[in-house]
C-alpha cells in the first residue's frame, strides 16, 4: 500500500489507479469495514489525525479530482461524505524520499521522466514540515544505486 505524499498530478496512470484503489481499501480500515491492513504503516498518518476517516476521504477526493481532470470515472460515491480543513502533517524528508521512489518508478515504465517531474509538490491534503523521512519508510538508499 503507498498513500502518496505527492500531489497526484505527478501520479502517471498506473500510479493513479493504484493510489485510488488502496485509498479506499484505507478507508475500509478506517471504518472498521476490513481485517487486513489495520496496523499498515501508511495509514498512521490518517490514524494520528483527529478525524482519521475525514482525512483519508480528504485525500481521496483529490484523487478523484484528478482522475476527473484526466478523463477518468472513478466513482465519487465510494469516498465517505466526511471531509475535513484540517492537514495531515507530513515531513519535507518523506516527501522527497517519496518523490526519488515515484521518478524512479515512472523512469522505468515509461522512459525518461516528462518536466513535470522535476519538482515536487505535495498532495493538497497534506501540510509539510521539517523533518526527515518517517521512520516506518522502508528506506532504501537511492543515492548509492545505479
Amino acid at each position: 500500500m503507498r498513500l502518496w505524499t505527492v500531489h497526484p498530478k505527478h501520479l502517471d496512470r498506473q500510479g493513479l489507479l493504484a493510489v485510488w484503489r488502496e485509498g479506499l481499501l484505507a478507508q475500509k480500515v478506517l471504518l472498521g469495514k476490513t481485517r487486513g491492513y489495520r496496523h499498515h504503516p501508511q495509514l498512521l498518518r490518517f490514524k494520528e489525525h483527529n478525524t482519521p476517516v475525514a482525512a483519508i476521504a480528504t485525500y481521496l477526493i483529490n484523487i478523484w479530482v484528478e482522475a476527473t481532470k484526466r478523463g477518468y470515472l472513478f466513482d465519487k460515491s465510494k469516498i465517505s461524505p466526511q471531509r475535513t480543513k484540517r492537514f495531515i502533517p507530513e515531513t519535507k524528508g518523506q516527501l522527497l524520499y517519496e518523490w526519488v521512489h515515484l521518478t524512479r518508478k515512472i523512469k522505468k515504465r515509461h522512459g525518461i521522466p516528462p518536466r513535470q517531474y522535476r519538482k515536487p509538490t505535495a498532495h493538497p491534503a497534506f501540510k509539510i514540515i521539517k523533518g526527515k523521512p518517517r521512520p516506518w519508510e522502508k528506506m532504501r538508499n537511492y543515492a548509492t544505486e545505479r
